[in-house]
């Protein structure tokens, strides 16, 4: 099947996609059997160095708690930056500038500072001016770098899948008498939520991977922290990494899976039934078919 922007190959492209396929396989395996090989030889896939992840004190005194800080500072951050990014995201669509300004200032100052500078600023905040204890400052700081930054990167998303929708939607709306507000909530983001979706989730996995910066410069003891723990206690650093690492594919492959599988469920509530309605059927609004008739009656046709 052919569209605009795919036509259907022929017989020599499928050929040349048949071998470019043979041989990225190839050279895929060649380079797992190398990867295999190396580590055999510097004797990391001895049984001793695996053993650990078979037994339930590596998991329940490292890897699953670490693995529940990661998930609480994600979770944190995900509540907190999703709705903070809605509200910049169409503040900047305002139409007072003072409004649309402010928030473009504030989006663009947070989303040009890296994750990490923000995140060690936070901290250096909560020591001099809070009272929070050394021990959850981390994560304080954790959630405060990511909320700050990922809310100004949602923003932007929120403000383009808005942009996206055709002006026909703005139109039909006021049209009808409804004000912007009316327009905005009602009418305009549902439509752009599926748009959005799956930049949002690529947003949320980036909050997800995001959380092991705490880890390395504050001590936060979420997944990846609690993974170098455990390597220096069983000496197996990468079989350690590479658990830790399938985790994290775990975790946002389930994630991703779950956006695809509301996207689907949102495109499917939002087709049309194909029930045309009659004249008993259709509401309408006195005040716009009056405003209608008077502003055709005084134009000119």
């Amino acid at each position: 099947m052919s569209s605009v922007l795919y036509d259907t190959p022929g017989p020599r492209a499928k050929r040349r996609n048949v071998l470019f396929s043979v041989v990225f396989f190839v050279l895929l395996a060649l380079l797992l059997w190398w990867v295999w090989q190396t580590m055999d030889e510097k004797n990391q896939l001895t049984w001793a160095l695996w053993k650990p992840f078979t037994q339930s004190q590596a998991w329940t005194t490292y890897l699953l708690p670490g693995l529940a800080d990661t998930l609480k500072a994600a979770a944190l951050a995900m509540v907190i930056a999703l709705p903070l990014g809605a509200f910049f995201g169409i503040a900047r669509l305002s139409d007072h500038r003072w409004v649309r300004g402010t928030a473009g200032t504030v989006v663009e100052f947070f989303r040009s500072i890296p994750v990490l500078l923000l995140m060690l600023f936070a901290n250096e905040l909560y020591v001099r001016s809070s009272g929070i204890s050394s021990d959850e400052r981390p994560l304080y700081a954790v959630v405060t770098g990511l909320v700050l930054y990922n809310a100004s990167v949602l923003a932007e998303i929120v403000r383009a899948g808005i942009l996206s929708l055709p002006k026909g939607q703005s139109e039909a709306a006021m049209a009808v008498g409804l004000r912007k507000g009316q327009t905005m909530t009602s009418v305009l983001l549902p439509q752009a939520v599926t748009a959005m979706l799956p930049a949002i989730v690529s947003q949320l996995v980036v909050i997800v991977k995001d959380t092991a910066l705490g880890g390395v410069m504050l001590g936060f003891t979420e997944l990846l922290n609690a993974r170098q723990t455990l390597a220096a206690v069983y000496a197996n650093v990468i079989p350690s990494f590479i658990v830790v690492a399938i985790i994290y594919i775990v975790l946002n492959f389930l994630l991703t899976s779950f956006a695809s599988w509301l996207e689907r469920r949102l495109r499917r509530s939002k087709k049309g039934t194909g029930v045309v309605l009659g004249e008993d059927n259709v509401e309408v609004n006195p005040a716009a078919v009056q405003g209608g008739f008077g502003a055709g009656a005084g134009g000119s046709i």
